[in-house]
Protein backbone atom coordinates (compact mmCIF):
# COMPACT_ATOMS: atom_id res chain seq x y z
CA UNK A 1 0.00 0.00 0.00
CA UNK A 2 1.40 3.40 -0.94
CA UNK A 3 1.38 6.45 1.34
CA UNK A 4 -1.28 8.07 -0.84
CA UNK A 5 -3.56 5.03 -0.50
CA UNK A 6 -2.98 4.90 3.25
CA UNK A 7 -3.91 8.59 3.53
CA UNK A 8 -7.02 8.32 1.37
CA UNK A 9 -9.90 10.30 2.88
CA UNK A 10 -12.45 8.42 4.94
CA UNK A 11 -16.03 9.36 5.83
CA UNK A 12 -14.86 11.57 8.75
CA UNK A 13 -12.18 13.42 6.76
CA UNK A 14 -12.81 17.18 7.19
CA UNK A 15 -13.74 18.03 3.58
CA UNK A 16 -15.89 14.87 3.31
CA UNK A 17 -17.71 15.03 6.68
CA UNK A 18 -17.93 18.85 6.82
CA UNK A 19 -17.94 20.33 3.31
CA UNK A 20 -19.69 23.47 4.58
CA UNK A 21 -16.54 24.45 6.50
CA UNK A 22 -13.64 22.52 4.86
CA UNK A 23 -12.56 22.93 1.21
CA UNK A 24 -9.65 21.36 -0.66
CA UNK A 25 -7.76 24.18 -2.39
CA UNK A 26 -4.96 22.07 -3.88
CA UNK A 27 -3.87 18.43 -3.90
CA UNK A 28 -1.10 16.38 -5.47
CA UNK A 29 0.81 13.21 -4.50
CA UNK A 30 2.77 15.03 -1.76
CA UNK A 31 0.40 17.52 -0.09
CA UNK A 32 -3.21 18.57 0.27
CA UNK A 33 -4.12 22.16 1.15
CA UNK A 34 -7.40 22.52 3.05
CA UNK A 35 -9.12 25.79 3.87
CA UNK A 36 -11.31 25.81 6.98
CA UNK A 37 -13.76 28.64 7.63
CA UNK A 38 -16.06 28.51 10.67
CA UNK A 39 -18.16 31.64 11.30
CA UNK A 40 -18.45 33.09 14.81
CA UNK A 41 -20.96 31.04 16.80
CA UNK A 42 -20.96 28.09 14.35
CA UNK A 43 -19.98 24.50 15.13
CA UNK A 44 -18.60 21.88 12.78
CA UNK A 45 -19.99 18.33 12.76
CA UNK A 46 -17.76 15.45 13.88
CA UNK A 47 -14.73 15.14 11.61
CA UNK A 48 -11.02 14.30 11.65
CA UNK A 49 -7.70 15.62 10.37
CA UNK A 50 -5.62 12.45 9.92
CA UNK A 51 -2.60 13.97 8.23
CA UNK A 52 0.31 15.80 9.81
CA UNK A 53 0.09 19.43 8.84
CA UNK A 54 1.20 23.00 9.18
CA UNK A 55 -1.73 25.25 10.05
CA UNK A 56 -1.74 28.93 9.12
CA UNK A 57 -4.40 31.00 10.92
CA UNK A 58 -5.74 33.96 8.96
CA UNK A 59 -8.31 34.92 11.60
CA UNK A 60 -10.00 33.66 14.73
CA UNK A 61 -9.73 34.07 18.47
CA UNK A 62 -11.43 31.40 20.61
CA UNK A 63 -12.72 27.88 20.04
CA UNK A 64 -14.03 24.85 21.88
CA UNK A 65 -13.02 21.38 20.65
CA UNK A 66 -15.16 18.44 21.81
CA UNK A 67 -14.88 14.70 21.26
CA UNK A 68 -17.71 12.90 19.42
CA UNK A 69 -19.64 12.38 22.67
CA UNK A 70 -19.51 16.09 23.54
CA UNK A 71 -16.75 16.02 26.16
CA UNK A 72 -14.73 19.25 26.05
CA UNK A 73 -11.13 18.56 25.02
CA UNK A 74 -9.96 22.18 24.71
CA UNK A 75 -11.77 25.43 25.47
CA UNK A 76 -9.42 28.29 24.65
CA UNK A 77 -11.49 30.67 26.81
CA UNK A 78 -10.33 28.71 29.87
CA UNK A 79 -6.64 29.23 29.03
CA UNK A 80 -5.41 32.41 30.68
CA UNK A 81 -3.81 34.76 28.15
CA UNK A 82 -4.67 32.52 25.19
CA UNK A 83 -3.81 33.98 21.81
CA UNK A 84 -4.46 32.01 18.63
CA UNK A 85 -1.05 31.37 17.05
CA UNK A 86 -0.35 32.59 13.53
CA UNK A 87 1.27 29.25 12.55
CA UNK A 88 1.41 25.88 14.30
CA UNK A 89 2.25 22.22 13.68
CA UNK A 90 -0.32 19.45 14.15
CA UNK A 91 0.31 15.71 14.19
CA UNK A 92 -3.35 15.27 13.25
CA UNK A 93 -6.58 15.44 15.20
CA UNK A 94 -8.84 12.48 15.97
CA UNK A 95 -12.63 12.76 15.65
CA UNK A 96 -13.94 16.02 17.11
CA UNK A 97 -16.28 18.96 16.66
CA UNK A 98 -15.09 22.54 16.70
CA UNK A 99 -17.20 25.47 17.88
CA UNK A 100 -16.06 28.98 17.07
CA UNK A 101 -16.64 30.74 20.41
CA UNK A 102 -14.85 33.90 19.30
CA UNK A 103 -16.24 37.07 17.79
CA UNK A 104 -14.72 36.67 14.31
CA UNK A 105 -14.49 33.93 11.69
CA UNK A 106 -12.03 31.11 12.35
CA UNK A 107 -10.11 30.90 9.07
CA UNK A 108 -7.29 28.36 8.76
CA UNK A 109 -5.20 27.02 5.87
CA UNK A 110 -3.85 23.53 6.56
CA UNK A 111 -0.98 22.17 4.48
CA UNK A 112 -1.26 18.41 4.97
CA UNK A 113 1.71 16.14 4.31
CA UNK A 114 0.89 12.86 2.59
CA UNK A 115 4.25 11.10 2.82
CA UNK A 116 5.56 9.24 5.86
CA UNK A 117 4.17 8.79 9.33
CA UNK A 118 1.00 7.05 10.39
CA UNK A 119 -2.49 8.51 10.49
CA UNK A 120 -3.96 9.73 13.76
CA UNK A 121 -6.73 7.41 14.95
Amino acid sequence: MTNVERWAPDALDGPVADPDHHHVLFENDEVRVVETRIPAGARSPVHTHHRRQVQYFLSGSHFCRRDPSGVVLVDSRAIEGFVLPRVQWSDGTPAHTLENTGSDELHVIGIELKGGGEPTT
